[in-house]
């Protein structure tokens, strides 16, 4: 049976903590980028509207655009904590949570690509010049629906990476079985969120809205819980020596 130091011990805990702190930037740097930097420019429904606000701000749809990559780094980081953490309590399950989180990274990278796009549709430069003002406009407003729907889609992936990290945290018995409950149900809602958006696109926005304030409470309860209480160290310790 492997023995832990108290270096070795407490690493896991400061592990844990960081990850707590990302957990925490990632949901203010998405905040942030939905509500404040890129929410702020996007009128619904008028992409003339969108079009010069954008254009007016171009400074801030970039931050808005850098923030959502910064939060990005901060995921993968969280999820090599997150994989470190959880492996003790099923190995294989947690490779799988941590599949379904990198393929939920990987598309959202994709459709933040979208974002980047829309400056180019929306840039006076003699390269567009073929085009109208209104097609222009038409094609920045796809290429916004486009990373809705992309980001989206990361959801449906992470919530299924949620389902499993939800199960595997109620099973730990080194954090509370009520988080692992709370983060299930986010997975749920980000699921549902997922398809709702591909199979009734209409109905989406207030699907977000009933979606938004449970998976808001689960994540910002683990993501403090970690920051400020970690872990049970010695009860990790046992399911490291029971999984070794």
């Amino acid at each position: 049976m492997i023995q832990f130091n108290n270096n070795e011990s407490f690493s896991m805990q400061k592990y844990a903590r960081i990850g707590g702190l990302l957990y925490v930037v990632i949901i203010i740097l998405g905040i942030s980028s939905e509500f404040f930097f890129r929410g702020k420019l996007i009128v619904s429904g008028n992409p003339e509207a969108t079009a010069m606000h954008i254009q007016a701000n171009p400074s801030l749809w970039r931050i808005g655009i850098v923030a959502e990559y910064i939060s990005i780094i901060c995921t993968i980081i969280l999820a090599m904590i997150y994989f470190f953490l959880l492996r003790p309590v099923h190995r294989k399950l947690n490779l799988l949570a941590t599949f379904f989180r990198m393929v939920s990274i990987i598309v959202q990278i994709i459709a933040i690509l979208n974002l980047i796009d829309v400056l180019f549709y929306l840039d006076n430069s003699n390269s567009l010049k073929s085009f109208t003002l209104e097609q222009c406009h038409a094609m920045a407003a796809i290429c916004i629906k486009s990373h809705s729907y992309g980001y989206g889609i990361s959801l449906l992936f992470l919530g299924c990476c949620f389902l499993v990290h939800g199960y595997l945290i109620y099973r730990s018995e080194f954090l509370p079985k009520v988080l692992g409950l709370l983060i299930q149900l986010a997975g749920i809602c980000y699921i549902s969120n997922g398809f709702i958006l591909i199979l009734a696109p209409k109905v989406s926005g207030l699907a977000f809205q009933l979606f938004f304030l449970p998976v808001f409470i689960a994540e910002t309860s683990l993501g403090l819980w970690l920051l400020i209480k970690g872990i049970n160290v010695e009860k990790w310790e046992l399911k490291y020596n029971q999984a070794t």
